[in-house]
């Protein structure tokens, strides 16, 4: 799956005309450990582990919930066939609930799936006393929750856009008639061969989906008799088969998970990669323990970083996100602060497989549009922007400039591929602007638009302080190439709503995913995705085309060239000003085994270990 976020809430926790050179993006390892840390959890079991969350959940429901935060929850409450080694890089894909890996047909339309018996979901009264174990159906009633109308899944893409044999159809008669979506009716694209055997087919060859199969939120295992029991209710009611439970929640407040105790016999392994010696240190020490390895985790929410940091700093917490406004504090240049690494704190950094994005809306009079003038205002706006300064203010040095709708981590990055997305020339905005007629008719200082109406841009952003920031710099920039901007402040979930509606002019924000493939960042120049995540609406029969022969091909040269020939129309028509790939600091105290944050997987918390020797009181 793939989640929208706001620019710099990860930050501040917890995807060209033609190629015109070689550029070496700096060199960044995944989970890249230092400091004077050691390997904790010599004895690490049991335990409660703090955590802060920058932003609120919205609910846990793996079908409803799209957000990162609540994905966290989910992934922690429910399962899904496939899982990631916690520690392994690059990522390897492995079975959880699945016995084995999938079969795929040779024409990649059939994929089997083999459930493993004896897992059982935990305890709940709507179960009435009995034990309910998982079975293959239980899979597919929970991903036919995304076609029904009546959740307004906003995941529904992620399988959708497959075609799924006869989904469409149930979901269409459902809308048609106005009658409930009929979970009983069989269809050929997902049902039950037996008890533990479950088969998709799609019309369309899918040589990748497997890798979405690892995500709980949407494809986590639900319990008809739950959905049924709890109703529109069920977000307060998530019952899983996973290795915690909910045992408290108060919104935007407090969330708190407690080890589920009717968990399997699951032992921890791992494949740290071997430059990284606390890891493999901890690794080694952890091999064979049960899992979930902690009983309890206790989640804060703590939305503004100065209070986060604090909570860090005074042991209230067990691990943050560095935020941006402390990096210099902390991993000054990347790396540890001095007076952390005498407190034995460790810090791990990883380039996250996120972009962070700025949209033009393709149907608005004045930024959208495929003649040469609007092309015209569009690069300019983008060669108008300073990249390298962007990184600078606002991620203090921690990001890497974006060239593509590719990220780290996933198939098809290279950063030695260079478009023109991450040019800085004003002069040549300035001459692209006289060019195409957006010039100063009244002398006020500001470019009219070509008919001599007012040319103002208006970007869209949230009331954060952060939010603000990046205004600044926007501001800045087009102030330097004679663009006036205003920007439209409004919280998180009405931007969302009105960019969802095509009522926005641009927006900046940032997309995560959680498997590596670029699927979701290529897709957002697909016209099929508007309203979904194609944020700018641009259609272009070309990319179209591009972006469905990707799809169904094997990996390998031939799909390598359609990515990066639809990335070089991304960079003429520049519906999107990609801006950079995150660079992840954190930072975790020393009584915290196992800790790596990975690039697919929120999934973390059951396989780390708490030292409560080593922990303070």
């Amino acid at each position: 799956m793939s989640t929208r976020r706001r620019l710099l809430q990860g930050g501040s926790t917890l995807g060209a005309l033609a190629l015109l050179g070689a550029s070496a993006a700096p060199r960044a390892q995944t989970g890249t450990s230092t400091g004077a840390g050691t390997a904790a959890g010599t004895r690490g079991s049991g335990g409660t582990l703090r955590v802060a969350f920058p932003v609120a959940e919205t609910g846990f429901d793996p079908v409803q919930s799209q957000d990162l935060y609540s994905g966290t929850i989910n992934a922690h409450i429910f399962e899904a066939p496939f899982e990631y080694d916690p520690l392994a890089r690059p990522a390897q894909l492995r079975p959880n609930t699945a016995a084995a890996m999938p079969e795929l047909s040779a024409d990649f339309r059939r994929l089997t799936i083999r459930i493993r018996p004896g897992i059982f979901f935990a305890d709940d009264p709507a179960f009435k006393g009995q034990k309910r174990e998982l079975v293959a159906a239980d899979y597919v009633y929970a991903w036919k929750r995304l076609y029904d109308p009546r959740w307004k899944s906003q995941n529904l893409h992620l399988v959708q856009s497959l075609k799924l044999l006869g989904l469409d159809e149930l979901r269409s008669a459902a809308i048609k008639n106005r009658t409930p979506f009929d979970y009983d009716r069989e269809v050929e694209g997902l049902r039950a061969l037996d008890r533990y055997t479950l088969q998709l087919r799609f019309a369309d060859p899918a040589p990748r989906f497997f890798q979405q199969l690892a995500s709980a939120q949407p494809f986590g295992a639900v319990a008809r008799e739950v959905v049924e029991a709890y109703g529109d209710a069920i977000v307060e009611h998530p019952v899983g088969t996973g290795p915690y439970r909910l045992a408290a929640w108060r919104r935007s407040s407090r969330i708190v998970l407690e080890r589920n105790p009717g968990f399997r016999d699951k032992r921890y392994e791992a494949s740290p990669p071997a430059d990284e010696p606390v890891l493999v240190a901890e690794a080694a020490r952890l091999r064979g323990r049960p899992l979930p390895m902690i009983d309890r985790v206790e989640v804060s929410i703590i939305e503004e970083s100065q209070p986060r940091w604090l909570s860090f700093m005074q042991q209230e917490i067990d691990y943050v996100a560095v935020p941006i406004d402390m990096q210099d504090v902390a991993a000054p240049g990347g790396t540890l602060a001095p007076h952390l690494a005498r407190r034995r704190v460790r810090l791990a950094r990883t380039p996250m497989a996120d972009i962070a994005l700025t949209y033009f809306n393709m149907d608005h009079p004045m930024v959208g549009g495929y003649e040469a003038p609007k092309v015209a205002l569009r690069r300019a706006v983008s060669l108008g922007f300073d990249g390298a300064d962007y990184i600078r203010q606002l991620y203090r040095g921690q990001a890497i400039e974006a060239q593509a709708p590719f990220v780290p981590n996933t198939y098809g990055y290279d950063p030695r591929f260079v478009t023109e997305m991450s040019q800085f020339d004003r002069a040549r905005a300035k001459a692209l602007l006289d060019l195409y007629g957006y010039v100063d008719r009244n002398g006020d200082g500001w470019r009219e638009q070509p008919d001599g109406a007012p040319l103002e841009l208006e970007i869209a952003s949230s009331p954060t302080q952060l939010d603000r920031r990046t205004n600044e710099l926007w501001k800045r920039y087009l102030d330097g190439i004679g663009v006036r901007v205003r920007f439209n402040v409004a919280q998180w979930p009405e931007l969302l709503k009105q960019s969802l509606a095509g009522k926005l002019m641009m927006w900046s924000f940032a997309w995560q995913t959680s498997q590596p493939d670029p699927d979701v960042f290529f897709g957002f120049g697909y016209s099929g995705n508007i309203e979904q995540t194609n944020d700018a609406r641009f259609r272009l029969p070309a990319y179209d085309a591009l972006y469905e022969r990707s799809r169904v091909l094997a990996d390998g040269p031939e799909r390598l060239a359609a990515l990066r020939e639809g990335a070089r129309l991304l960079a003429a028509y520049v519906p999107y000003k990609f801006h950079v790939h995150r660079l992840q600091n954190d930072l975790v105290h020393p009584w915290v085994a196992g800790y790596a944050r990975h690039p697919f997987t929120t999934r973390l918390w059951d396989t780390l270990a708490l030292d409560g020797e080593a922990r303070p009181a």
